[in-house]
Order: structure tokens, then sequence, then C-alpha cells
């Protein structure tokens, strides 16, 4: 469950970087929750290469969270929002801006 969570939260910011017939297959995989045979058979595809579209698309999404860390850097700005020290806030926040 937790892989699933990570990559919708992974597509929903980067998808505009993956190409519209992959994207469409992996959004159905992980937005719609089809099986990859009810995809295959959508598609007019088989299985197995609606498996590989969609490891091809979570590696470049893990590729894009290596290189930019946005998904990381919100999880990190969440945390940030429920202390209750300006002062901590202030410094986990100066620690973001400077790559920390």
């Amino acid at each position: 469950m937790e892989k699933f969570l990570y990559y919708n939260a992974l597509y929903l910011i980067y998808k505009n970087l993956i190409n519209d017939k992959t994207s469409e297959i992996f959004d159905l995989y992980y937005g719609e929750n089809l099986s990859m045979q009810e995809i295959a058979d959508l598609k007019n595809i088989s299985k197995s290469r609606v498996g590989i579209i969609i490891k091809n698309v979570e590696k470049k999404l893990d590729n894009y969270e290596n290189a930019l860390g946005i998904y990381q850097k919100n999880n990190k700005l969440t945390e940030i929002l429920e202390l209750n020290n300006l002062e901590k806030i202030k410094e986990e926040i100066e620690k973001i801006i400077k790559g920390e």
C-alpha cells in the first residue's frame, strides 16, 4: 500500500514530464486501480508490455524525485507546519532552502 501511495504522489507531482501514452497506462494502474490484465485488454497490448511501461514510469518518477526532491521537500514542509516553535520553523525552512 505504501508503494501505491508513494507512486501516486510522485505521479501527481511529475506527470507532466511523462509522455501521454505511458502516462495514461500508469494512471489506469495507479489512479484507476485497474489490473495489468484489464489495462492490456483495454489498450489491446500484452500484459507484459503493461508491466514494462509501469516499471519504466516508476523508474522515471524515481529519477525525477532523486534529482528534484519535490516530494521529500513537501513532506518536510508538512512536518514543519506542525511545529509550534517559530525559531525551529525558521531553522528547518533554512535547511530546506540550503538543500540540507
